[in-house]
């Protein structure tokens, strides 16, 4: 399985309902960087995705986007296959 990295907030309700849907598909562990805490990694996805809302989900190296992005990459049937490459 592929590692998961989400650029969180702790209030943020699309960074929980995508931390749900991770898990509904088989996700165990999730790299998950709270930019509410450390304004530096707030900085660093902004630099590397060129967004600043909350959340930014990389699988692996691929950069899925946001909640939204990830709810249609899965309705899509993407995100399985994404989630199992080695």
């Amino acid at each position: 399985m592929q590692t998961v990295k989400i650029y969180t907030t702790a209030v943020c309700p699309y960074c929980l309902r995508a931390k749900q849907l991770l898990k509904a598909r088989g996700v165990l562990q999730i790299d998950e960087i709270r930019v509410d805490q450390n304004p530096a990694d707030r900085d660093r996805m902004m630099e590397i995705t060129g967004k600043r809302t909350v959340p930014q989900i990389f699988i692996g190296n691929t950069h899925v986007g946001g909640c939204d992005d990830l709810i249609a990459l899965d309705t899509q049937g993407g995100l399985l296959p994404l989630l199992q490459v080695a």
